[in-house]
């Protein structure tokens, strides 16, 4: 509804508004960083500490969104275009990295006071349905918690540096066989509705890789 909304007012004043994650190859990418913390039943953030990384429980939680990153791209990047936002050195993360006040990595712990300690989920682009991301978001929380997953050491400076290989998926193809075997996203989502979307991406991919778009005539049409 929102975005039907923005869509209606902008047209109004004829002009475009656009969701894609990439409209513009010289320009950044669109995303949408979605910032989560817990509380308790009495209303205590319990991601709260006075240590820059946050408690132990959101440590734990960073560590779940890392483990089941990669199979959850489908979610954060559901579209063709989705994968053109993520390019070195973009502000797009491209690995399951976490800081702390850092831009260069997925997940980071934003400054503040410590009552205000919390996530910000920075993978999904403008594109990307914000009720699936929040489910599969707080479903990989959930997993860090239980689990007590250790995210390993904060990445200090450059994220794109860091060492840590580019471990996401980089193409939607790829992220639709990780969704299509992921067991993490059939018990977040459920099992009928994974099968149902990967089904859905699958048959748009088709149809999408069977076009033959002026790209292809630029770098080609002369050249083969």
């Amino acid at each position: 509804m929102f975005k039907r909304l923005i869509r209606a007012m902008a047209l109004k004043h004829g002009l475009t508004a656009c969701f894609m994650a990439k409209p513009f190859a010289d320009q950044a990418g669109s995303g949408m960083h979605m910032h989560v913390s817990v509380q308790d039943r009495d209303g205590n953030n319990l991601f709260a500490a006075d240590d820059p990384a946050g408690s132990p429980m959101l440590r734990h939680a960073i560590g779940g969104l890392q483990k089941t990153m990669a199979e959850s791209m489908l979610i954060f990047a559901p579209n063709a275009n989705s994968y053109r936002r993520f390019r070195h050195q973009s502000y797009a993360p491209m690995a399951p990295t976490w800081g702390i006040n850092n831009r260069s990595v997925s997940l980071r712990v934003p400054a503040g006071a410590p009552a205000s300690r919390h996530i910000e989920h920075r993978v999904s682009g403008a594109d990307a349905n914000p009720y699936l991301v929040a489910a599969t978001v707080l479903a990989g929380v959930h997993a860090g918690i239980t689990a007590k997953l250790d995210p390993g050491p904060p990445i200090t400076g450059n994220g794109y540096g860091s060492g840590i290989a580019a471990s996401l998926p980089r193409d939607w193809l790829g992220a639709l066989r990780a969704a299509e075997s992921s067991t993490f996203l059939s018990e977040a989502l459920g099992e009928a509705f994974l099968r149902a979307l990967v089904a859905i991406k699958t048959q748009e991919w088709d149809k999408y890789h069977a076009l033959v778009p002026t790209t292809d005539h630029d770098w080609y049409l002369d050249s083969v």
